[in-house]
């Protein structure tokens, strides 16, 4: 069988905003796959980080796709923003909005890829009926709203079962995962199938990106098929 490559998404949550540009191109320039960004308002989650502007200047620093996850409430009013500012996929709670299918159709009219995500106490039933028109699942292993959680491993059991719809519905949805994700915790969620690791102060708090981001990546290279 095909061994599948494990992609890396740096989140700019966790680098140095005095000197972002460098941070972002360095993160790049070590081999990373995209950049995340995670977009706070204060009122779906507690803390507030930043907005189309912050991701329009981050887009303009790399050649590699922005991956951003709105963590805001009514995240249907932000779509055309977030959207034009330069994001390639768009990630929404699917707890966040009253009906899913009109905001996956919004963010693809704009010609980005869809996401979809659920806070670890909410079940995946909240959207699996839409997996068909997804290009992206994000698991999160923290709650949604702060940096530097310890990863949960009981949402693992989401990524087994979304990989098994995956397989079974013959779907192509990728699987990320968020949250607290460093060399021991990223060889588990690649043996229960994620095919993108995001990982904040793991690479932003090394001394060498490079050398972080593939040893994230190699992390479950003998399991891999």
């Amino acid at each position: 069988m095909k061994k599948r490559k494990v992609e890396i998404a740096p989140s700019i949550l966790a680098a140095d905003f005095r000197y972002l540009e460098r941070e972002v191109k360095a993160a790049q320039d070590g081999g990373a796959d995209w950049i995340h960004c995670d977009i706070m308002d204060g009122v779906f989650v507690p803390n507030i980080s930043f907005g189309p502007m912050v991701v329009e200047a981050v887009k303009k620093c790399i050649t590699i796709p922005l991956d951003v996850h709105l963590m805001i409430a009514a995240p249907q009013k932000y779509i055309m923003q977030f959207c034009d500012a330069g994001a390639d996929n768009l990630t929404v709670h699917a707890d966040a909005v009253e009906s899913l299918p009109d905001v996956f159709d919004a963010i693809r009219a704009r010609g980005v890829n869809v996401g979809v995500t659920v806070n670890p106490d909410k079940p995946i039933s909240l959207f699996e009926h839409y997996l068909d028109r997804v290009d992206l699942v994000l698991i999160m292993s923290v709650y949604a709203g702060f940096g530097g959680q310890k990863f949960m491993p009981e949402v693992l059991e989401k990524v087994s079962a979304l990989t098994d719809r995956r397989r079974l519905g013959d779907l192509a949805f990728s699987i990320e995962i968020d949250g607290g994700i460093n060399a021991e915790t990223a060889a588990r969620c690649i043996d229960a199938g994620v095919d993108i690791l995001v990982s904040g102060s793991c690479i932003f708090g090394s001394s060498n990106y490079r050398s972080t981001i593939e040893h994230l990546r190699n992390a479950g290279k003998d399991r891999l098929s």
